[in-house]
């Protein structure tokens, strides 16, 4: 019997497969728990437009991560750090979370989570960061760490 899975089935397949079972563990275990659903013409339809609708989803939200990566690839952020002490020690570092609210000032909304710092900045000066927006998709943003004037 030919069954489209619902769920990810451990020994058995992943969700959305069409898969050929016997027709008792369809029956008694896929069927009867929800796990899967008969394969007929119209609910294969039904799975191919749904199928075809998930790729045009990801196609456009990899469009509007190459537009945001050729925004960000053009734009320089500054970020503020207090300094500590006479010799005007870094006080703690500059973070994914104050780089991203520096991009947000200038109108690009990022999640501090794409922001990819190799290292702490813990000092001042100027730095290349990478900003994963998609899968395959990254961009790099120019940073520059500046004192706070207290």
């Amino acid at each position: 019997m030919k069954v489209i899975l619902l769920q990810d089935v451990k020994g058995t397949g992943k969700k959305d497969e069409i898969i050929e079972v016997n027709d008792g563990y369809a029956r008694n275990f896929l069927l009867k728990k929800n796990l899967a659903q008969e394969a007929t013409t119209a609910n294969v339809n039904i799975l191919n437009h749904k199928k075809k609708l998930e790729a045009q989803r990801i196609e456009e939200e990899k469009a509007e991560a190459r537009e945001l990566c050729d925004k960000i690839n053009a734009t320089e952020v500054t970020v503020k750090v207090k300094c500590m002490g006479a010799d005007g020690k870094m006080f703690g570092s500059a973070t994914n979370a104050e780089i991203a609210g520096a991009l947000k000032e200038q109108g690009i909304d990022v999640d501090k989570k794409k922001i990819v710092l190799k290292e702490n900045i813990k000092a001042y000066g100027d730095y290349v960061v990478a900003v994963k927006l998609y899968a395959e998709i990254s961009a790099k943003l120019k940073v520059h760490v500046v004192r706070e004037v207290i």
